[in-house]
Formats: structure tokens, C-alpha cells, sequence
């Protein structure tokens, strides 16, 4: 399992709230800090590979554990 500092569980929730706490998570970070978010939603492994994107920060890592998706996304 890799290295993160913050985890932020986003379960149960829709779109767009795990983008949301996400980019709230992120704030609190500095360069270079991981967040892990844990989150039910299928459409948030689109919608976190577009935010990474748009915001600029790396997404080192999707994983779908049978319905449970974990995103690492590396503040720039």
C-alpha cells in the first residue's frame, strides 16, 4: 500500500461531493502531501481523473476493489 497523509472517506456519497471534499482535503495539504479518498460512487473514477487534470495535481493511483474505488491524488 503506498504512502499518503491524509484520507478522506467519501463513501455513500454522489457526485459531485467527493470532488468537493476532495478539493477541500487538498487545501489543508502542502506540495508535494497525498490525500487517499475512499469513495462508492462509479462515476468519481472519471470525475477524478478530470479534476486532476484541471487542477493539476497528479492522481498516482485508481483502485476498484469491487465497488469501492481508492484514488491517490499527490498535491502539486
Amino acid at each position: 500500500m503506498a504512502d499518503f497523509d491524509q484520507e478522506l472517506d467519501a463513501t455513500g456519497l454522489n457526485c459531485p461531493l467527493p470532488i468537493l471534499r476532495a478539493k477541500k482535503s487538498l487545501a489543508t495539504l502542502s506540495s508535494g502531501q497525498v490525500l487517499r479518498v475512499i469513495a462508492t460512487d462509479p462515476g468519481s473514477v472519471k470525475d477524478f481523473e478530470a479534476f486532476a487534470k484541471q487542477t493539476g495535481n497528479e492522481l498516482l493511483e485508481t483502485k476498484d476493489e469491487g465497488g469501492k474505488y481508492t484514488f491517490l491524488i499527490k498535491k502539486s
